[in-house]
């Protein structure tokens, strides 16, 4: 129910797991005087290495994707932004769709939209990451998928082998995609989809802090 976002299961209990690393980082002398010494050194090396955005290797690009729904307002959206190997802002894109799909679907239209916005502009040697690991899961299979998110993860391999050639797509835990979920709240508010080619305010801060 919370900002009227509808999820499935999967997505559930993959938000749940990253809230319990969230709040072990947090409240990390607590947690070291109640668990095990296999879960301290656990907890030793996340904070010595905590989950946040890297960028690309030299000539290449990231692609960070996320989709955002509200049954009230009837709308998914999308959020996309491309940055290259100095974490450099390049390119963004917001847009919604009238409906409120189930959430793998629209996760799915998520990454088919960037790969068609993509093609059409040209960009190569991208890294597609999504916080959703059902979606990097489908990409990779080869199983035949029949249903409405199996056509739209076929059309992704379709517009994928045919305009990338030297890219990839993966999963990546939602504290290193924030940037992309952030335009995505940001596109319920707007009325027609937009591109950027200066930093949006909504993601300005997060632009900086993950180039520090």
């Amino acid at each position: 129910m919370w900002n009227d976002e509808t999820e499935t299961s999967a997505k559930v209990v993959e938000g749940a797991i990253n809230m319990i690393e969230d709040w072990k980082m947090a409240n990390t002398q607590n947690v070291l005087a109640s668990i095990s010494n296999h879960q301290q050194a656990t907890t030793s090396t996340s904070q010595q290495h905590p989950i946040k955005w890297q960028p690309p290797a030299a000539g290449r690009y990231t692609c960070n994707i996320d989709a955002a729904f509200s049954s009230q307002a009837n709308r998914t959206a999308i959020g996309i932004c491309v940055r290259d190997a100095e974490g450099t802002f390049v390119l963004a894109k917001t847009m919604t769709y009238p409906c409120n799909v189930q959430v793998d679907v629209g996760e799915a239209l998520g990454l088919h939209t960037t790969l068609q916005w993509l093609s059409d502009m040209q960009i190569d040697n991208v890294d597609f990451e999504t916080d959703s690991k059902l979606i990097a899961d489908a990409f990779l299979s080869t199983r035949n998928d029949l249903s409405e998110f199996g056509c739209i993860i076929s059309s992704c391999h379709s517009l994928f082998s045919f305009f990338f050639s030297n890219s990839r797509v993966e999963f990546i835990r939602r504290q290193a995609n924030m940037v992309a979920h952030a335009l995505a709240k940001e596109a319920m508010s707007l009325a027609s989809p937009a591109v950027y080619f200066e930093i949006p305010n909504c993601i300005e801060t997060l632009i900086i802090n993950e180039m520090l």
